[in-house]
């Protein structure tokens, strides 16, 4: 009777590990896909910052040639709000 009652928990404890095993492998698989798509986003993300500030350094060097005084002022208001952050 002893070793039917031991026999039955063990049995317990081991379809509950391989229910947990089943379970966090499918986190670990879900969370690698989140991880994938956050990683190709933030490429993506600096790919068009780095355009972003080349296109900015650009308007500086054609506004230091041809001076403008409402370029000026864009670029005054852009650089004041990006040496706030």
């Amino acid at each position: 009777m002893k070793s039917d009652t031991t026999s039955t928990v063990l049995n317990f404890v081991l379809v509950l590990l391989a229910v947990c095993g089943v379970i966090f492998a499918i986190m670990t698989f879900m969370r690698t896909q989140d991880l994938h798509n956050l990683r190709d986003q933030a490429t993506a993300d600096n790919n068009l910052l780095m355009r972003v500030q080349t296109l900015g350094s650009e308007v500086n060097a054609y506004n230091l040639k041809k001076p403008d005084p409402d370029l000026t002022r864009i670029l005054q208001s852009a650089e004041s709000k990006s040496s706030a952050k």
